[in-house]
């Protein structure tokens, strides 16, 4: 699974992600300060799950149907990085099909919608 981090997850967890072998490419590793229209783009074309704390993506992909891979969307208080890693690598281990849905990751739930896209 090849993932897309935007330039709000910390740089630790994206570091702790790759050493668990995924593939994650972070947004300012391409250019610091795209706009989210870019990003969207980028995920589209290199086929990348995106995972975020901007609840603005959500508006973006239902908005104007861009046909992403997944979105995970975390929405809790960033408490630590360690916090932040467990949650994500939580979900990924759980065999909950990311592909296909927008996921919202909260501190003590995760809801699950499919992306029904235009």
């Amino acid at each position: 699974m090849k993932l897309i981090a935007d330039e709000n997850i910390p740089l630790k967890v994206v570091e702790d992600l790759k050493g668990q072998g995924y593939d994650v490419l972070r947004v300012d590793e391409i250019k610091p300060g795209l706009k989210d229209p870019d990003v969207i783009d980028i995920a589209i074309k290199e086929s990348r799950i995106l995972v975020t704390f901007d609840k603005d993506f959500g508006e973006l992909i239902y908005r104007h149907g861009y046909k992403v891979e997944g979105v995970i969307l975390l929405r809790f208080l960033p408490i630590n990085v360690n916090f932040i890693a467990g949650r994500l690598l939580s979900l990924l281990d759980s065999g909950i099909e990311v592909r296909g849905n927008f996921i919202v990751v909260e501190e003590k739930r995760i809801r699950v919608r499919k992306l029904i896209l235009r």
